[in-house]
């Protein structure tokens, strides 16, 4: 079955059809919840949430662009939904420096590690990065999708990067790690 198929039997709320979406989309779409989430189970969570919006939504997809994008948008929007309005995010410093590149040269820090100390973020610098690092989105975007100021953005952000380095660093023995402008 095509996915177009597929996507105008969930339409008519066909549950096999939204079975094999879900079996089809949820690896992708959960490495998406777990990357913005605190741990494991929260991002199971955000999942399942997020998929129980898409199939209530699935009316509005108009197969302009692909279907895996729209559907990653609303699970980031989903897990921000969480966030938005909390007093989660703060201005850590107006006088923000300019942003700096991490560069790492340690092979003893892997990728796991890595995922590790990103979910490890308080929520605000999390959601932030990601955005920003893994995500692509600009500071403007992310304000808005945030509700919060660019500065604020920025400020998380520098923060985020900031603890990072440090974690790096400690996990490195501080010797094969450097910061580029």
């Amino acid at each position: 079955m095509s996915l177009e198929q597929l996507i105008y039997d969930c339409r008519n709320n066909d549950t096999k059809a939204q079975e094999q979406l879900y079996k089809l989309f949820s690896p992708k779409l959960f490495s998406v919840c777990l990357k913005y989430s605190r741990n494991y189970a929260e991002a199971e969570d955000n999942l399942q949430d997020g998929f129980l919006i898409i199939f209530a939504k699935i009316s509005q997809f108009t197969f302009k662009g692909s279907f895996e994008g729209w559907a990653k948008r609303i699970m980031v929007n989903n897990v921000l939904q969480k966030y938005r309005g909390t007093t989660v995010f703060e201005i850590i410093n107006d006088n923000i420096a300019e942003e700096e590149e991490i560069e790492i040269d340690d092979e003893n820090v892997t990728l796991d590690f890595l995922l590790k100390i990103i979910q490890e973020l308080p929520d605000r610098y999390r959601l932030v990065f990601n955005l920003y690092v893994m995500d692509g989105y600009s500071h403007k975007e992310i304000a808005e999708m945030l509700e919060i100021t660019t500065g604020t953005t920025k400020s998380n952000l520098a923060r985020a990067k900031m603890i990072l380095k440090e974690k790096i660093e400690a996990q490195s023995g501080s010797g094969n790690f450097t910061v580029a402008k």
